[in-house]
């Protein structure tokens, strides 16, 4: 990968430390956990992130 992830954890997280933080570079989105950083991260491509968003923002997604 020829850049580094910009992370960002979400402005309804405020100052909580139990969440999620995605990061995005060439074409790819990342998930880590805040509180573990170390211990890698979930990589997938941007559209299927986007697909999982939509999802979750619809309540439409497989159990």
């Amino acid at each position: 990968m020829s850049k580094a992830f910009r992370w960002r954890k979400s402005s309804y997280s405020g100052n909580q430390t139990n969440c999620v933080e995605i990061g995005r570079a060439d074409g790819r989105a990342a998930i880590r956990d805040t509180k573990n950083r170390a211990a890698g991260y979930l990589l997938t491509d941007l559209p299927r992130w986007s697909e999982f968003l939509t999802a979750v923002k619809t309540g439409r997604y497989d159990r």
